[in-house]
């Protein structure tokens, strides 16, 4: 495929209008120095400077289709508290609709401040309720959803186990997303998949395809092409899925859909800094290439080029078409 044709899919990026449903989180940098060690305890005493918040789990899917041209819909969940506040504030100046961000005064808003000293990661305090999504506010969340179907050219589920993606919360959207001609696409933690019949996609990485198949019974270790690919076709028969996506990291992505049993699109050589928020790119990359009409194997190898775009980069950051772009003309002699 020629670098233009991927060039004019990547513009029919722009202006899909998605919908993401999923557990919204907040990740905050807290950074200092450290000039001692506490006399309380052997730990080191952090200096404050700055600290700085960026949207994470199904807010950074939202970021990622927000950078990739795509209109974006949040459905989701926050405390009634300061995080949720800056969360949807931050979700809005970026361009999203959050009219679909409900209010529990039930739960604290999902959480993970990290604190970091000379460049290092000093320690990691996370704030969450995994509490399942009271039933009213599931209905509420499933009314707010239909009612923007008629606008939407696909729907993600994206799932973090935080209590909002509930069994009959997602059963009832890829319903509501099947009557209305809306595909359903999905990066779920390996519980959530035995509820996705029906949707279009869902995409999982080795260690979530590891523990799911552990959970089916099946103790052997996957780690060769030739174990994974079968047990992908028949997961995704088993499981009701259109096609099922498995990213293997510098092996690329495996695929097994309704029309091709296995395929398997390798990844693009590059020098991996930080792999923090790949699988929110991989899924929101795919999303917008099948919402524009291309094939799975360009959805593919979309996905690879905006995956290896960001993990080049320190910490958490969106893919941009000019860079996707660059890496696919690096790379065109491998296709």
């Amino acid at each position: 495929m020629s670098i233009a044709s991927y060039e004019q899919i990547l513009q029919r990026f722009v202006g899909l209008r998605l919908i993401v449903v999923g557990d919204l989180m907040l990740d905050e940098y807290v950074f200092g120095i450290v000039r001692r060690i506490s006399p309380e305890a052997p730990v080191p005493v952090v200096e404050w400077t700055e600290e700085s918040f960026v949207p994470g789990g199904a807010a950074n899917v939202v970021n990622n289709l927000l950078a990739l041209g795509a209109h974006v819909s949040v459905f989701g969940v926050v405390g009634d508290d300061e995080k949720g506040r800056i969360l949807t504030a931050h979700l809005a100046k970026s361009g999203a609709e959050v009219t679909g961000v409900l209010v529990d005064g039930s739960r604290i808003t999902t959480s993970k401040t990290r604190v970091i000293a000379h460049s290092q990661q000093v320690v990691r305090l996370d704030r969450e309720q995994r509490h399942p999504l009271p039933e009213d506010m599931q209905r509420e969340l499933l009314r707010r959803l239909e009612a923007a179907l008629p606008r939407a050219d696909a729907v993600v589920l994206s799932d973090y186990q935080k209590g909002v993606l509930t069994p009959s919360l997602v059963r009832g959207a890829i319903e509501r997303c099947t009557s209305a001609g809306v595909p359903v696409t999905a990066n779920p933690k390996p519980p959530l998949l035995r509820h996705l019949s029906g949707a279009k996609l869902a995409s999982i990485n080795l260690q979530e395809a590891q523990a799911f198949a552990n959970s089916v019974g099946n103790d052997t270790e996957l780690h060769a092409l030739s174990q994974i690919a079968p047990m992908a076709q028949i997961w995704r028969e088993m499981l009701g899925l259109h096609a099922l996506a498995i990213t293997l990291g510098a092996q690329g992505i495996l695929l097994s859909t309704d029309d091709t049993p296995t395929l398997h699109v390798p990844a693009m050589p590059v020098e991996v800094y930080d792999t923090a928020g790949a699988g929110d790119t991989v899924i929101a990359t795919l999303t917008c290439a099948l919402a524009a009409g291309a094939n799975w194997h360009t959805a593919a190898r979309l996905a690879n080029a905006a995956a290896g775009s960001v993990v080049r980069h320190v910490g958490v950051v969106p893919p941009q078409r000019d860079e996707i772009l660059r890496l696919l003309a690096e790379n065109h002699h491998a296709e």
